[in-house]
């Protein structure tokens, strides 16, 4: 398996695969039974102004404030302003490399269209040392934007406030969700932190979702 299929596997599996993904990226309408129909035109007025306050709350365009809090992952190696206690799971991928595992940590605050993620996996050491980060940096973005099929908003290149290299980058897929990443390579170890959210979320929590990619920040090993 090659490095680009290597990555391809990790964009699908991070960006499309995940149950709290895919929540937060299509948001499931909820549906009802011709039997509860039925039964709900039988009752009195109540029932209609129940329904309305519902809708009311549902279609709110002022997005709900989260309790943000410090993360820390439990090897100690990051810490993440996050809205509540994130998620965690653990995948492994066959490669060509051996096994890698990921370890992804999400969030998503009720009544918002967005998901808050931190994914890392770590590199055998002799293939970390031998490649160069700025071609694994390309890599991953570019196998996020094949995998999801999206279109390129902009990119930069960044480093950590401890000097490691890294990418930003914003994408659009063809449903109009966006994905904003920061990823940094350091210590052996690939870092993806993104927020994934729709047009109209984004407009309203442009400046919560650069506060929470600058809240991320790599701690060094000891």
């Amino acid at each position: 398996m090659t490095l680009r299929v290597l990555f391809s596997f990790l964009a699908a599996t991070l960006i499309c695969g995940g149950s709290v993904i895919v929540d937060a990226s299509q948001p499931k309408r909820p549906t009802v039974s011709a039997k509860r129909v039925a039964v709900a035109r039988k009752k009195t007025t109540v029932a209609p102004a129940k329904t309305s306050v519902l809708l009311k709350k549902t279609t709110t365009t002022q997005p709900v404030q989260p309790q943000w809090k410090p993360f820390t992952s439990p090897d100690g190696r990051f810490t993440v302003l996050m809205p509540g206690i994130p998620k965690q799971e653990s995948q492994t991928q066959k490669t060509h490399m051996g096994e890698i595992d990921l370890q992804i940590f999400a969030a998503q605050p009720p009544k918002q269209e967005v998901a808050y993620l931190v994914v890392y996996n770590d590199f055998p050491h002799s293939y970390a040392q031998i490649n160069n980060p700025q071609e694994i940096l390309n890599d991953v973005q570019a196998m996020a934007l094949k995998t999801t099929q999206s279109n390129l908003l902009n990119h930069r290149n960044i480093r950590s406030s401890n000097g490691h290299p890294g990418r930003e980058f914003a994408y659009i897929n063809a449903g109009g969700k966006i994905t904003r990443t920061r990823i940094y390579l350091a210590e052996g170890r690939l870092y993806q932190v993104m927020a994934i959210t729709t047009k109209k979320q984004q407009r309203n929590l442009s400046k919560t979702i650069t506060g929470y990619l600058n809240s991320f920040q790599i701690v060094l090993k000891k």
